[in-house]
């Protein structure tokens, strides 16, 4: 009866494989960082791409690597220069975890990004997950890890007709199914047919016990803060200037929080990047 049940497993997770690989091969998706996997192009994508569409990053990350090449230059970038470079990004904070990421590599680390996932999920900005991708595609590691295609695939091929589904449960078939010997190529090909399946129509993930619907950019104070951020590029505004343009309350919100985090200071009645 045991013996039926694992060859059962085996056989199922050997037509998942195969077809996520064959998919793969077909479809697989040409991105700069694929070509580029040197450790520095692997932590600027892999940040960039939290929480932000495949097609925005594609059009920023050249841009951004022109600019800042490596983490010294990176490092030592000024705030202006390095929100200009984000623009477009949102969620501005995570360019200034960036340069603070890339300041304690230069210092502590000589230059190298470490290898080890607990002193890269150190870092700020970086999180478990991201620490995880990073190993995973700039070493090659054979880590265990779950982010939103991946875990649409999953999902779609052992879950279907659950309800709830947590990560615990599925972390041991990512573990089972992973291939050790080239986990880099394994993640890319999971992550592409995740991201077909998510333009299928309906959402795998809905099914997910941490499934949670992002926020509308439109109306929210994180619009109002890059609209800030977007005018005092250019030059410092004062309280008046920027009540011209946002009328409600989320103008007072967003430089409070602005002021707080550190990307802007007040000095006289003008607001300037900081």
């Amino acid at each position: 009866m045991i013996w039926d049940l694992v060859c059962t497993q085996c056989m199922k997770d050997s037509v998942f494989t195969k077809i996520v690989w064959d998919y793969y091969k077909e479809y697989r998706r040409p991105m700069p960082w694929r070509d580029d996997i040197s450790p520095y192009s692997i932590f600027i994508s892999e940040v960039m791409l939290q929480q932000t569409q495949v097609s925005r990053v594609l059009v920023k990350y050249p841009l951004f690597m022109a600019k800042f090449p490596n983490f010294n230059s990176l490092a030592r970038s000024e705030t202006t220069d390095l929100l200009s470079a984000w623009q477009g990004m949102g969620y501005n904070r995570r360019a200034l975890y960036l340069r603070s990421a890339a300041g304690i590599v230069m210092r502590e680390y000589k230059g190298g990004l470490p290898k080890d996932i607990k002193l890269l999920d150190e870092l700020p900005g970086i999180g478990y997950a991201t620490a995880c991708s990073i190993a995973a595609f700039a070493y090659n590691a054979p880590v265990i890890f779950i982010e939103t295609n991946i875990r649409r695939v999953y999902i779609n091929s052992y879950f279907l007709k659950n309800g709830e589904v947590d990560d615990k449960d599925i972390l041991p078939l990512v573990e089972r199914t992973l291939n050790k010997e080239n986990p880099r190529e394994w993640y890319w090909a999971l992550m592409d047919y995740g991201a077909y399946l998510g333009g299928l129509g309906d959402n795998p993930n809905k099914k997910s016990k941490h499934y949670t619907k992002q926020k509308k950019f439109e109306g929210s104070v994180r619009e109002v803060r890059g609209g800030i951020l977007k005018f005092l590029l250019k030059k410092p505004h004062s309280m008046k200037e920027l009540e011209k343009i946002y009328t409600d309350k989320r103008l007072f919100t967003a430089l409070e929080q602005l002021k707080k985090e550190g990307f802007i200071i007040e000095i006289g009645k003008k607001y300037s990047i900081k």
